[in-house]
């Protein structure tokens, strides 16, 4: 910028350059047409230039006077209001343009959005339902929810976060059936949340759970657009974080996490199904491992003598007790999930082929683990992949090693005590106000509005 740009630069642009002047992609351009003048600053690097140059250009130049232009630009609906020099920053790092005309100042939305683009459902899948997701770009993802959900109460209020990437949240909600008690909590959490940098709606999820080391989790994070319209129909909120393809439904009671959206797509009696096989697969999961442990160190009498027989014949050879058998097998098993889920899909086939079929035979032929103790481990390996969830799934795999320690100690009275404290632990446990194992938020009349009574 050159002396005589200088002489013409607006207090307000001079001081923005002196704040932002560091930055090489920061531009400042004055137009002129005989006496009309304007003068525009923005960060090249966020703005859409298309647009800046067919918005505000282009018109400038077409325009007969700056009280013309002045009018046009007023009559633009992307423009931003900005109160002081601080959020003025914040914007323009945003990729927002400042525009002088006259003695006054502009600030329009010309942002560039490379994260748009709408992505396939990969963690929760559905057969019937819809196989796209969300975007990483927030005004995509709000437009995508009006699009599903076209009803005048749906409210809409798009705020920022106190970190330092200034990162910008929306919380959605429908006015005519939201907890208005639940709505006041979440801004509350909201405006405590003081840590300095949340890049997503996982991690501002930790903290409007305000307990981090909480075990099973009080929101729901989800991609799926249409298991937002279901909650946002029973009186839910959401929450969706820019740069993120996930949003957190508050509140989020136990069942919540145990609901497939395909059970809404399918028939009755497949639903009903499915169900009870997510919740035999859930029990599984907890309750198997303990159970071995307990029939074959401290109760083998509670089962027939013939199977009792063909366990303990499994298991000579086998070094150590079934206990510290059950928690080997266990850890290998989520070894094995975690660099499946880790290494990149081309690989991840065949390091689970290697580790399931010739780690787990050559385990047995070693005498390291009985050939029993392999059947009940694929088991619950299997079952906790039913729950279609991910957060919960994580839950219980860390709930059935709890329930391990009680079942080496006190056995099958461990199981059964361990187990009730589990419900106890649940029973007391709430999501914004709304007990954990509530059974519905509401009947399903009411959620959908079916007789509007």
């Amino acid at each position: 910028m050159d002396s005589q740009q200088d002489h013409y630069k607006p207090h307000l642009f001079a001081k923005i350059i002196e704040k932002l002047g560091k930055s090489d992609d920061l531009v400042h351009t004055p137009m002129q047409v005989s006496e009309e003048k304007a003068q525009v600053l923005f960060l090249k690097s966020v703005i859409n230039v298309t647009e800046l140059q067919q918005l505000v250009i282009k018109p400038f130049f077409e325009m007969k006077s700056e009280e013309g232009f002045l009018q046009y630009i007023r009559s633009l609906p992307n423009q931003i209001e900005f109160t002081d020099e601080t959020s003025l920053l914040v914007n323009m790092t945003k990729g927002m343009l400042l525009i002088n005309v006259r003695q006054h100042y502009i600030l329009l939305d010309i942002k560039k959005v490379n994260t748009d683009i709408v992505q396939l459902n990969s963690l929760e899948p559905s057969i019937h339902g819809p196989q796209y997701g969300f975007s990483e770009s927030l005004e995509t993802n709000i437009n995508l929810l009006r699009h599903r959900y076209s009803e005048p109460s749906l409210v809409v209020e798009v705020s920022e976060l106190k970190d330092r990437a200034k990162s910008s949240f929306a919380i959605i909600y429908d006015d005519e059936t939201v907890d208005k008690n639940v709505l006041t909590l979440l801004k509350k959490r909201l405006n405590e949340i003081e840590n300095p940098l949340i890049q997503s709606s996982a991690d501002l999820e930790n903290y409007l759970n305000q307990r981090k080391a909480t075990l099973f989790p009080t929101t729901l994070l989800t991609e799926r657009p249409d298991r937002m319209i279901y909650n946002l129909t029973a009186g839910k909120i959401i929450v969706i974080v820019d740069g993120s393809p996930q949003a957190t439904i508050v509140p989020a009671v136990f069942f919540d996490f145990m609901v497939s959206m395909d059970d809404h797509y399918h028939n009755f009696w497949a639903s009903l199904l499915t169900k009870f096989l997510r919740y035999a697969g859930l029990f599984t999961c907890i309750l198997l491992p303990s159970i071995y442990v307990a029939i074959i160190s401290f109760n083998p009498d509670v089962i027939r003598t013939e199977l009792a027989l063909t366990v303990a014949g499994s298991r000579i050879g086998v070094p150590y007790p079934s206990y510290i058998e059950v928690l080997f097998m266990l850890i290998f098993i989520e070894l094995l999930t975690e660099a499946s889920i880790r290494l990149p899909k081309a690989v991840s086939a065949t390091a689970t082929t290697v580790g399931g079929l010739i780690l787990g035979t050559a385990v047995v032929e070693a005498a390291l683990a009985s050939n029993i103790m392999i059947i009940v481990v694929s088991l619950v390996a299997i079952s906790t992949f039913v729950i279609p969830i991910n957060e919960m799934s994580f839950s219980v795999r860390s709930t059935r090693f709890l329930l391990l320690l009680y079942t080496t100690f006190f056995g099958l009275a461990g199981v059964i005590v361990g187990f009730i404290g589990i419900i106890i632990f649940l029973a007391n446990k709430e999501s914004f106000g709304t007990p954990y194992l509530a059974v519905y938020w509401k009947n399903r009349t009411k959620e959908l509005k079916v007789n509007g009574k």
